[in-house]
């Protein structure tokens, strides 16, 4: 017998089950592992105990009420994507939100249910001629990304997805649905505009501020193999002096034969891109006007399944030397660095306005190694090896969750980190959705 399979046996799963019907799914039923298995697969070895299949927040009530009164770790999950898979406890209950994916657009304000995938939620906005700066990948839960900050292609000109949130229905621990916007709840809501998810309670639905849809441009510039150095200096200088409008990462490979992509959007015509784009060092390039949904369409892409990776961040308040990184993924393999670029309307906000820490980052870096062929342990190595290499001090993005990072409470909340504990506090006293990286 399993280990989740005896966790189930040992816990009322009948009394929940009266509550939820089938929608409780425990290892023995059809679908159990087709439904459990991460986007991360290094953790496909893990194994809840119950997967609750939510459709309504009494659902999610229910969840939190029998977690809390037979002490066993919960967790809530949106899009699969935790880096760590905490939303997948070990003998633990899921809170599965993936049916809870309603978007109703009215005017400027877009309720999405909290287990909306991105591009459902660029399509509903889209179609109503409105524009929500959030992330890219297609598959990425609403919950994960707005509760962790939100970095978008639209950021420096529109802020993260947290600016935008105006409102959230969130199941607190004692079963309690609540409120959380500036004059009802307002610590609870400071907290979640930065402080992670699963930290002090379940959301259920969000309410954010949209804004109409704007014209945009795309553009890439290739730097070929052996450029990535000057490639990389060359575009933190450009990214420094640039307008709000304009919107930028870039790429970095291990390896010494990849090219160097340097990517990104401009809010306006081509016309006014062109002349920034002329400031970086000459590449060949493209260039093409679109509209807010073609866009949004444009970066989901086609992610596919899942796959076994070990990754990390870290927060750039400074000029990195590109020798440096170079020098540091050069003798690497199957490992990136993608470089996005900060400023703008992200630095206008104060660090303690919201819960989201970072707001002098010049850009961030999100670093990612395979391990399809390695052991997580050697994955984590390297990965360690060239997170700490780019001397970029103990800062870390908390939606890039690193199970290794030293001092993660500070590296991800740095002088927030107070306020945050006190506001989890008061909202789960018991620590009901105490996890490993929890506040």
């Amino acid at each position: 017998m399993g280990t989740a399979t005896a966790a189930a046996a040992g816990t009322n799963w009948a009394k929940l089950r009266r509550r939820l019907g089938d929608r409780l799914v425990l290892p023995q039923d059809p679908g159990y592992d087709e439904l459990r298995v991460p986007w991360n697969t290094i953790y496909a070895h893990r194994r809840p105990a119950a997967i609750a299949r939510c459709v309504r927040p009494e659902d999610v009530q229910a969840c939190l009420d029998f977690a809390s009164h037979e002490r066993i770790p919960v967790a809530a999950r949106s899009g699969k994507h935790s880096y760590a898979a905490y939303s997948l406890p070990e003998n633990g209950l899921v809170v599965d939100l993936a049916a809870m994916s309603a978007v109703a657009v009215s005017g400027t304000r877009a309720r999405i249910g909290a287990g909306t995938q991105l591009l459902p939620v660029y399509e509903a906005i889209g179609a109503a001629g409105q524009a929500l700066p959030a992330g890219t990948c297609r598959s990425v839960g609403i919950s994960g990304l707005a509760l962790g900050g939100g970095i978008s292609v639209l950021g420096r000109k529109y802020g993260l997805t947290s600016d935008h949130l105006v409102s959230a229905r969130i199941v607190t621990p004692d079963g309690c649905l609540r409120t959380a916007s500036a004059h009802s709840e307002p610590d609870l809501y400071w907290a979640l505009r930065g402080g992670g998810g699963g930290n002090f309670g379940i959301v259920t639905e969000f309410t954010f501020r949209t804004d109409p849809a704007p014209g945009l441009t795309v553009f890439k510039l290739v730097y070929p193999a052996g450029a990535a150095a000057d490639a990389l200096d060359a575009w933190q200088e450009w990214m420094a002096q640039a307008p709000d409008e304009l919107w930028s990462n870039c790429t970095f490979e291990s390896g010494t034969t990849s090219p160097t992509n340097i990517g990104g959007v401009y809010v306006g015509p081509e016309k006014d891109l062109l002349p920034l784009l002329d400031r970086m060092p000459a590449a060949p390039r493209t260039v093409q006007g679109m509209g807010y949904l073609e866009t949004m369409r444009y970066y989901a892409g086609n992610p596919g399944p899942g796959f076994r990776f070990a990754a990390s961040s870290r927060m750039l308040r400074h000029h990195v030397p590109g020798g440096r990184v170079a020098d540091l993924m050069e003798e690497q393999r199957d490992g990136a660095i993608l470089f996005d670029s900060f400023g703008g309307a992200l630095a206008r906000v104060a660090p303690d306005a919201t819960a989201f820490p970072h707001r002098d980052a010049r850009a961030s870096a999100q670093i990612f190694f395979g391990a399809g062929d390695r052991t997580e342990a050697e994955a984590r190595r390297v990965l360690a090896e060239v997170r700490d290499g780019l001397g970029a001090g103990n800062t870390g993005y908390v939606n890039y969750i690193d199970p290794e990072m030293p001092d993660w409470p500070t590296a991800y909340y740095g002088r927030n980190l107070a306020r945050l504990r006190k506001v989890a506090r008061r909202y789960d006293p018991d620590r009901v959705l105490a996890f490993p990286q929890g506040l």
